[in-house]
């Protein structure tokens, strides 16, 4: 049965990790699910929590599987974070990150100075993490020292976890909870399932919330974002939700489907 909304359907935000590949595998034959995409005349955004990455990596990743996007079809919590920052210290200044390329790419592109060396609040104005793969005892220390003092704490996404073809391993919201344990201090958080990150999306476009569906394989980030939005939303079982939790998840998204590809045919 089709999905009774496809004639509004103008635009699609697409989560990554766990909707369009898995770790290093590719979920599916997406050159052929892009080409159904493009077939269809969606305008395709790609948004993910995951800030390891920039946009350019991002891309890159794609054509690696032999799919062509441009640069900016692609969003992810660094760059809302590094927007963010933008807002709130125009003038630029030092930032202490926990995190990867990704997030040291935003900032630098906003005016910010990316440092993950020093803990001296006279000149650090705002402590983000994320996920870090190279994480370390001592900037877990810096950190916490840092926001005791009394520097804002930004966490680029809440996501527990994070999937990989060995299964899920821990993700940027652990790396959170633990400055949050060491320092009773809570991040302001800038990923799903906060709207930021889909009103960017939206105003980058010109699209209406109720022309865009979007997907993703997190109830809790992917789906609740897209309903504080109002927005439809597919939940796709390829990453780290089952079909017993999709169905469990209430509002329940407005599809739940195995894959990506599976979703095209309801469109």
């Amino acid at each position: 049965m089709k999905f009774a909304h496809r004639h509004l359907i103008k635009a699609l935000i697409l989560d990554m990790d766990g909707v369009i590949w898995r770790g290093s595998e590719p979920i599916g034959d997406l050159p052929a699910i892009f080409a159904r995409m493009d077939q269809r005349g969606l305008k395709v955004t790609l948004a993910t929590n995951n800030a390891t990455r920039s946009a350019q990596q991002y891309v890159n990743k794609l054509l690696s599987f032999g799919v062509h996007i441009e640069p900016h079809q692609v969003i992810n919590s660094a760059d809302i974070a590094a927007l963010y920052l933008s807002r709130q210290y125009p003038q630029g200044g030092k930032v202490f990150v926990v995190g990867e390329e990704g997030l040291l790419t935003a900032l630098a592109v906003y005016g910010f100075s990316p440092i993950s060396d020093s803990f001296d609040s006279k000149d650090v104005i705002a402590v983000v993490a994320s996920m870090d793969r190279n994480l370390t005892y001592e900037k877990l220390r810096n950190a916490a020292l840092l926001i005791r003092a009394g520097v804002p704490f930004v966490g680029t996404n809440p996501d527990h976890t994070f999937p990989t073809p060995d299964g899920l391993v821990p993700g940027a919201g652990a790396i959170l909870a633990a400055l949050e344990t060491a320092t009773s201090i809570q991040p302001v958080i800038m990923g799903k399932p906060k709207p930021e990150m889909y009103q960017a999306i939206l105003s980058r476009f010109g699209l209406l919330p109720q022309e865009t569906l979007v997907v993703g394989d997190r109830p809790e980030t992917d789906i609740a974002g897209g309903q504080v939005m109002g927005c439809f939303t597919a939940l796709v079982l390829s990453g780290v939700t089952n079909e017993s939790e999709a169905r469990a998840w209430h509002p329940a998204p407005d599809l739940i489907v195995p894959d990506l590809y599976s979703l095209l045919d309801l469109l």
